[in-house]
């Protein structure tokens, strides 16, 4: 989570030839997904949609971030359409079920708990709902609906032999932090 936070403040998407494509829609995000590729586990990306159809929770591998302790590996637990957990690229670390046995999540508070999804602004700010449906920075398309964070964002992560924990991501400054519940 802080690591997307990072990215998300050090490498803004933002371009002067971004061809219709809004630099807000390509936002650093994590995206936790549990599928066949992942072994049917719970596991996460980091990456940052920057094509001409963005929010697609299909990363192509110019959009996934590298891990920056080892170069050859993504910062993915096999979450997309172009790798599986067998693959040499895969960080396995994130595949939480894996590596940590979390067997289920759950978003809840300000978070988007549909598509579990957590993105965040230029300034480290948690951004709630989908970027595929941004037609401005902040503001849904015809409402005044901010799309900031107005309350923590709560992931909740169960083990059945550790128990749950939770993380709270805090609105404006995306602080998070571990919870015991």
């Amino acid at each position: 989570i802080r690591y997307a936070q990072h990215l998300a403040m050090v490498d803004d998407k933002f371009g002067d030839n971004d061809g219709g494509v809004g630099w807000f829609e390509k936002r650093w995000q994590l995206i936790f997904q549990t599928t066949a590729r992942t072994d049917n586990k719970l596991a996460y990306t980091i990456y940052s949609d920057t094509g001409s159809v963005v929010a697609t929770a299909k990363p192509d591998s110019t959009e996934i971030a590298m891990d920056p302790l080892n170069n050859n590996k993504y910062l993915s637990g096999g979450t997309t359409t172009l790798y599986t957990l067998t693959d040499e690229k895969v960080n396995k670390k994130m595949n939480l079920g894996l590596s940590y046995g979390i067997d289920s999540m759950l978003m809840s508070g300000g978070c988007n708990i549909n598509n579990k999804r957590l993105s965040f602004d230029h300034l480290g700010r948690p951004i709630a709902n989908s970027l595929a449906t941004y037609s401005s920075a902040y503001k849904a398309s015809g409402s005044g609906y901010l799309r900031l964070l107005s309350s923590p964002c709560i992931i909740t992560l169960t083990s059945p032999s550790e128990g749950s924990i939770e993380i709270h991501i805090e609105q404006e400054t995306g602080y998070a932090h571990i919870v015991h519940i």
